[in-house]
């Protein structure tokens, strides 16, 4: 077996051995801010216990920055993903808006809140990204890349990803919105392969697991605490809108086709 392969093994057996614990507390009582933050910050323990036992170093991950077009790219793709989905459900008359709705939710005048997106609200959303990616991306992405294809490493990171997230898809509260399981599953599936499509190009090209982090956490901000805030329901939009629409899985999906052929054009050129 060889050496990299034997890492993700052990990385996938402690992930999912201390992700089960989480998994009985959350479907057991509820998905709180703090079970929540504790799930997403297990891919990266698991990622630095593996790293030191075969490692005895945590290098590799892709710690630096990078450059800085790359980390604004990563902020601003799902900012303009949402934009594009709930702007179309709005001017079609599929769901409403009400921007006083953040207000009440933050409990400050809407200059304020929307003072705290990019700064306190980004930054609570993006510490707990990060312990994701730092497993998804800086770990798992990096040791399959070396052995596997950009195609390959997406589709396994992908598939790894959101099989993590299933059980408190199917047995917790995470979809508030109610759409049936099945939906809410297929739904995420195209959208976590898609996005890692994204993430792993990105990580490529800039070698930086912040860019996935900065994504990630853009993504939860604005998708959860923004759009879905001001977004009214009439029925129907639900199937659109949130993680679980058909939206977002939609316009992800083109954004991924988009980085599989870059990244074709570019190994043409090779």
């Amino acid at each position: 077996m060889k050496n990299s392969l034997k890492k993700v093994t052990t990385f996938l057996i402690i992930n999912f051995m201390l992700s089960s614990t989480f998994y009985y507390l959350i479907i057991k009582g509820s998905l709180s801010v703090i079970l929540s933050l504790g799930l997403m910050w297990v891919p990266a323990v698991s990622s630095i216990i593996t790293q030191l036992i075969f490692n005895k170093n945590i290098k590799g991950f892709g710690w630096k920055l990078g450059k800085i077009k790359y980390l604004a790219i990563s902020y601003f793709i799902p900012f303009f993903a949402c934009l594009m989905v709930y702007g179309i459900v709005w001017i079609t008359g599929i769901g409403g808006v009400s921007f006083h709705r953040l207000s009440e939710l933050y409990h400050r005048p809407i200059g304020t809140v929307i003072l705290m997106i990019p700064t306190i609200i980004f930054a609570f959303n993006f510490i707990a990204a990060l312990g994701e990616e730092i497993g998804w991306r800086g770990f798992l992405t990096s040791e399959l890349l070396k052995d596997y294809s950009y195609v390959k490493t997406s589709m396994i990171v992908g598939v790894i990803w959101f099989a993590w997230h299933c059980p408190i898809i199917i047995f917790s509260t995470y979809n508030v919105e109610g759409t049936p399981i099945w939906y809410n599953l297929l739904m995420v599936f195209i959208s976590m392969i898609a996005i890692t499509f994204v993430t792993v190009w990105i990580k490529i090209k800039s070698g930086s697991l912040w860019t996935a982090a900065i994504l990630h956490a853009s993504h939860n901000m604005f998708s959860q605490f923004v759009f879905d805030v001001i977004a009214i329901n009439y029925g129907i939009t639900k199937y659109i809108t949130t993680e679980f629409g058909f939206g977002l899985a939609f316009v992800y999906t083109m954004i991924g086709i988009y980085c599989l052929r870059k990244n074709r054009n570019q190994e043409l050129c090779k």
